[in-house]
């Protein structure tokens, strides 16, 4: 069929490179299956089920990735939009065998934060990264003007979600990242954060693309954080954390206000409060947002 003088042209089809992301993979994850489908409502719940279906299954390390989710979910119920190509979105759903699961949302971020943002040398290490990291699970990118009021734009999420398979534990692990950068009228509606693109990031990136370049350090970081924890990751994500020392609001009655005062070796939230104390926050149901102004610490 001849296309017509009006028609636009049909984008490329994505290249993913199933077998080349499996063997560089398996090694790490030794079983691993690595599936990619056109259309699914989302990612983690597809993962999820099929563990709860065949705990025996879930055993071996999964990876599944979407080119368009028609049911992303993202943390505390929120939906996570994405048209074909313009976004990746994928799933990685392996046993893990750890003795504090705290601050690995932390951990899956700083991974894909150094991958597609690294601080590669001294001169770069003076310089704030443009990829800044929100407690517990958010890809922000910051303005490249340093005097901008805001925190970023969101350029990813995380949603890591467990379920049990016998006596093993398996965790499926979530991500949205924005690649293509879309003009203003192509955004939905209700973009609290903004929204930020990889592209902006890595000019001409694609999913497939950006999909290679995290996965291998994301592996290698699941796999150090099995065995050593959070706490050799703490100041690598103090580097990018972009809520430090900034007042936020709280969705905890008992803690409404503070000033974010950096994370523990487990990955726990402080804030100091007006009185100069400092409260811990763990990720829970807690939701954070900036303050429109800085209350009065003590200290």
């Amino acid at each position: 069929m001849s296309q017509g003088p009006d028609q636009p042209a049909a984008a490329p089809p994505l290249r993913w490179g199933a077998e080349a992301l499996w063997q560089q993979l398996e090694p790490q994850l030794p079983g691993l299956t690595v599936e990619i489908v056109a259309q699914i409502g989302s990612t983690n719940t597809t993962l999820l089920e099929r563990a709860r279906q065949s705990p025996t299954d879930a055993l071996v390390p999964a990876l599944l990735v979407a080119e368009q989710q028609t049911a992303g979910r993202g943390r505390q119920g929120k939906t996570w939009h994405t048209g074909i190509g313009d976004a990746l979105t994928f799933s990685l759903a392996l046993p893990l065998a750890m003795r504090d699961w705290s601050g690995l949302s932390l951990a899956v971020g700083l991974a894909l934060a150094d991958a597609l943002d690294p601080i590669v040398d001294a001169a770069t290490a003076g310089q704030p990264p443009r990829l800044g990291l929100k407690w517990p699970n958010d890809l922000l990118l910051r303005d490249a003007d340093p005097g901008s009021p805001t925190i970023g734009r969101k350029l990813g999420g995380i949603l890591i979600e467990t379920v049990q398979a016998g006596a093993q534990r398996i965790a499926v692990i979530g991500m949205g990242l924005n690649v293509r950068v879309l003009p203003p009228e192509a955004l939905p509606p209700g973009l609290s954060w903004g929204r930020a693109a990889v592209q902006e990031l890595w000019p001409g990136a694609d999913a497939p693309a950006v999909l290679a370049r995290v996965l291998p350090p994301l592996v290698q970081v699941l796999r150090s954080f099995e065995r050593d924890g959070f706490a050799p990751l703490r100041a690598g994500f103090s580097r990018r954390d972009v809520l430090a020392g900034r007042a936020v609001t709280t969705t905890l009655p008992g803690l409404p206000q503070g000033v974010a005062d950096g994370v523990d070796a487990s990955g726990t939230l402080w804030l100091r409060t007006a009185d100069g104390a400092r409260h811990p926050v763990a990720s829970g149901d807690v939701s954070l947002r900036p303050a429109t102004s800085t209350p009065p610490v003590a200290g």
